[in-house]
């Protein structure tokens, strides 16, 4: 297998980190991942985690000291699902790749090797994940925590023409992920779309219901707003036009149902905390557990984390 070498033509390669674990889950990552890295002229990582307190086989436990074997043995898996989903020449074909086996959690070692990458992919469910859960622990704890994007890759639906969706409601978190789907629509030469959700407020006043603002006034608003984010993050002229969209209803509803059938939901989270429940932010966690698309999670600050054309001999 080809070895990656980050320093190019006196630059430097960009990095694109995928967890893999033989799942459905996880080569659908590693498909979308080798992509990516084909179009941005990246070095991908591929990392295969395994445990070593307790190793089941055959109903039986491996003694644990068996260290050595056991990182071959998931070694030689990991290059084999890559020479599987490696295409034939073409997209991805040449991505140089590094296979990157430890042992330990799943999680924060795929956290901790994403450091300094541009992007990290998971599958939206692993081979540990409960069958009636909706999403697995990897890639809740990684869309949390990870210092870089992250990909949740789901399965996709049957897609129209190609475009990339993206909430708008004026905040930090929005203008960053506005900023990347932007980035992301020209790397794969698709169209944006952001949409601007509002709802008809209720007010109780000895115990009648009020209604203040016209659905008219309230979705003109919502556009309105959506409007001037897209101005002061892109410019009165950006590269690619983006098409505003208000959808009466909850933000993550209304994202989830417009990104069906896309090639990318973007959405915006909090800063990153401790607090597992705390740092997704309800939106964006309802897009990750639901989404029917890849789900593309940033945060303020990943601005310098948006893909740049591949440098001019990265692949020569």
């Amino acid at each position: 297998m080809e070895q990656a070498t980050e320093q190019v033509g006196g630059g430097r390669r960009p990095r694109v980190v995928v967890g893999v674990d033989g799942s459905a889950g996880s080569r659908e990552a590693l498909a979308w991942a080798l992509a990516a890295a084909g179009r941005r002229g990246a070095v991908l990582e591929v990392v295969s985690v395994f445990p070593v307190d307790l190793w089941w086989a055959d109903a039986q436990v491996a003694d644990p000291t068996r260290v050595d074997a056991l990182r071959a043995d998931a070694d030689a898996r990991t290059r084999a699902l890559v020479e599987e989903v490696r295409p034939d020449p073409g997209t991805g074909a040449d991505v140089p790749i590094e296979v990157v086996v430890v042992p330990g959690p799943p999680a924060e070692h795929l956290v901790q090797v994403a450091e300094g990458a541009s992007l990290l992919v998971v599958g939206s469910r692993g081979r540990g994940a409960v069958r009636s859960t909706l999403l697995g622990s990897v890639a809740l704890h990684c869309s949390a925590h990870a210092s870089c994007p992250v990909v949740v890759v789901h399965p996709q639906e049957p897609a129209g023409p190609a475009h990339v969706v993206v909430g708008l409601d004026g905040s930090a978190p929005s203008r960053a992920a506005l900023v990347h789907a932007a980035a992301m629509a020209a790397e794969l030469g698709a169209e944006v779309e952001g949409v601007a959700a509002w709802r008809m407020p209720t007010y109780w006043s000895y115990g009648a219901v009020l209604q203040m603002e016209s659905a008219t006034d309230l979705r003109d608003a919502a556009a309105r707003r959506a409007q001037e984010m897209v101005t002061e993050a892109l410019g009165p002229e950006p590269r690619l036009p983006v098409s505003i969209m208000t959808v009466q209803g909850t933000a993550g509803d209304a994202l989830v149902e417009r990104a069906a059938g896309a090639a990318l939901l973007v959405v915006g989270s909090r800063s990153r905390s401790r607090l597992s429940g705390m740092l997704l932010g309800s939106v964006a966690l309802h897009c990750v557990v639901h989404g029917r698309c890849p789900v593309l999670v940033v945060h303020p600050g990943d601005e310098a984390a948006v893909p740049q054309p591949p440098l001019a001999d990265a692949r020569s």
